[in-house]
């Protein structure tokens, strides 16, 4: 069997989701015997970077890591003139590289763009499943398109229930197998201190998505509120590709925004820090190290969650979330409108942690992860062997 798992984004905050299911996936082929082998593919040079640090040095046998780039002077041609605004590269990268996907048993990704295979180019095979990144609540994450995988790997019962409800797809199709980004980054803290204080330290993490994200309403405001503050440190830690392009743009609902730049008088100050697209943004480091987690959208609330703090949610669009499991996440702490109700949600958020909001977490919390005492990378790669050793038997006796 050759299996490959593919990373095709412009930044390495998916890579966490799937590459432990990569290691766990050639241990337990070494362990039992069977010939897998696995394909590691990279479409950017930071990508690859990031794979060969996240594997270490001691690299389990049977990973070949490969690069797979745009090689028609036409792909090439449309990526250089709508690179800045549009990930064209990430879509043609797919028709350029259609030998190579033809040529495996399965593919693991950790999106939806990689479908193109089937409903573009038409394949057959590669089985294709999907070990999602990430495990909010967002709407898109159970669009109609999730039930063309052949597999899902779900992090636990809250996503296997929408992912059935909303997109269709049927329970046999899905797995429940925990959160692999826990093995790989859970003991990730600062190796030291980020401030020379003993304040509270509050995470902002807006989401990048316009109609959702709190930034391009009050973003600004909210870096004021911190400025200086006498009370609080802050982590400014947005969605590491808010700041990625110029404009961001968004299709689930089309909408496009400009992030603009960051004032150089926040980053001057001493309880303020910026982190716009480091690895630490994106392995857990911030969400470890806060006090309170103040956001909008993102799913890295459920991994702040793993240990139950205060949380705030700012909604400036106005959403009607009240019983709306896209912001199902909003029930974990206050929710406000406008900045000038900022300092009061906070205390109001600490106040009432341990009476009202902890037990709301922890609910939250268990639905969305199924986490055993068994690592969740090796509850996935067990299943991704049956799920391929399934197919091959299917094969054979046609």
């Amino acid at each position: 069997m050759r299996v490959g798992f593919l990373f095709n984004h412009d930044q390495i905050h998916q890579i966490a989701h799937s590459l432990p299911i990569a290691r766990a996936l050639a241990e337990l082929a070494a362990k039992t015997g069977s010939e897998v082998e696995i394909v590691i593919a990279t479409t950017q040079a930071n990508l690859a970077t990031e794979v060969r640090r996240q594997l270490g040095p001691d690299r389990p046998r049977g990973l070949t890591l490969i690069d797979l780039r745009l090689k028609s002077p036409l792909s090439k041609l449309f990526s250089t003139l709508l690179g800045r605004i549009l990930p064209a590269a990430k879509l043609l990268v797919y028709r350029d590289n259609l030998a190579f996907f033809r040529a495996l048993d399965g593919l693991v990704v950790t999106e939806r763009t990689s479908l193109i295979l089937k409903t573009r180019y038409g394949l057959k095979k590669p089985l294709m499943i999907l070990a999602d990144h990430g495990a909010g609540d967002r709407a898109i994450a159970f669009g109609k398109a999730v039930a063309l995988f052949d597999h899902i790997l779900a992090a636990g019962p809250k996503l296997s229930a929408r992912f059935q409800a909303e997109a269709g797809v049927a329970p046999e199709r899905i797995s429940i197998t925990g959160y692999p980004k826990f093995d790989a980054t859970e003991a990730n803290v600062p190796p030291t201190p980020l401030f020379a204080n003993s304040r509270p330290t509050v995470l902002y993490n807006p989401h990048l998505s316009p109609h959702l994200s709190s930034w391009y309403r009050q973003g600004r405001a909210v870096l004021d509120f911190f400025l200086d503050s006498p009370d609080y440190n802050l982590i400014f830690a947005p969605h590491i590709m808010l700041f990625q392009r110029k404009m961001v743009l968004t299709i689930d609902k089309f909408r496009a925004d400009f992030p603009g730049r960051i004032d150089p008088k926040y980053r001057a100050a001493r309880n303020i820090h910026i982190d716009l697209g480091s690895l630490a943004s994106t392995d857990m480091t911030y969400t470890n190290a806060a006090d309170i987690y103040l956001g909008d959208a993102s799913s890295q609330i459920y991994e702040f969650l793993k240990r139950p703090r205060p949380c705030v949610f700012l909604n400036p669009h106005g959403h009607p979330y009240q019983g709306d499991p896209n912001f199902a996440h909003w029930q974990a702490g206050p929710v406000i409108e406008t900045v000038a109700d900022l300092g009061r949600a906070l205390k109001r958020a600490q106040d009432q942690q341990d009476a009202v909001y902890r037990p709301v977490q922890k609910a939250l919390f268990d639905f969305t992860f199924d986490l055993t005492d068994e690592p969740s990378s090796l509850r996935a790669s067990r299943v991704l062997m049956d799920v391929l050793k399934g197919r091959d038997r299917s094969t054979k006796t046609k």
